[in-house]
């Protein structure tokens, strides 16, 4: 079962499109039908499968997310506890349990079965540049 590790440079918070070298991966690997999964080896990150046309979408998802998890020095998180890495830490957290940090794309002849419209992405929670790491393992059926 072919996998593979990819890393994620990126420059703060906002989506990282990351559905090429996927697609790679799986073309390398199979003609076949399976199943790719999708994994990222951190806390304040996740994963999305999202539209990948219009760069509206990214934003707007930012803003939502910024919106309903500010960071930790807005007085609506004065609650929140753990700080020891900066203000935007615990929130980075909270937004990950929100979303994902597996995926589970089908596979088809070959290539990961995904939409007109479809492209996966990293979604950085945190302000500082990351260097972020995601596994890919190809399941062949």
């Amino acid at each position: 079962m072919p996998q593979t590790r990819l890393t994620v440079q990126t420059r703060g918070q906002g989506l990282y499109e990351f559905t090429d070298e996927a697609c790679r991966f799986v073309r390398a690997n199979t003609e076949e039908d399976g199943l790719l999964t999708v994994f990222v080896r951190h806390t304040s990150c996740s994963l999305l499968v999202q539209e990948n046309a219009d760069p509206d979408v990214k934003r707007d998802l930012s803003a939502y997310f910024s919106r309903l998890v500010p960071r930790a020095d807005d007085p609506a998180m004065d609650y929140l506890v753990h700080r020891l890495e900066g203000p935007d830490d615990m929130p980075a957290h909270i937004k990950t349990a929100l979303t994902q940090v597996s995926l589970a794309i089908p596979v088809s002849a070959g290539r990961p079965a995904l939409g007109t419209w479809q492209g996966l992405y990293l979604f950085e929670h945190r302000d500082r540049p990351h260097r972020r790491e995601i596994v890919l393992h190809l399941s062949i059926a």
